[in-house]
């Protein structure tokens, strides 16, 4: 009888160790996937960042010589600024 009890304490304590390596096992997968989420969420707002703004400056500046120069017209040379401008 006794040793059947003593095989009964070790295979509770066997249980408890395989529970908690199991959820030990759980809470680092739930750290991965909590990291993946960060770094995936670090990419997409890295990748939907707006692009550098144009120097619009210097777009006016040659279109305002291109004008100067004759090569582009009044109305073309007010087309392209507001393109420039938005």
């Amino acid at each position: 009888m006794r040793g059947r009890m003593l095989m009964m304490a070790a295979g509770y304590r066997m249980g408890q160790a395989q529970a908690q390596q199991q959820m030990q096992a759980q809470a680092q997968q739930q750290a991965s996937v909590e990291q993946a989420k960060q770094q995936g969420a670090a990419e997409a707002m890295a990748v939907s960042a707006p692009a550098p703004s144009r120097d619009l400056t210097t777009e006016l500046q040659k279109l305002a010589e291109l004008h100067k120069s004759g090569v582009l017209t009044d109305e073309e040379f007010a087309v392209a600024k507001r393109k420039v401008l938005g």
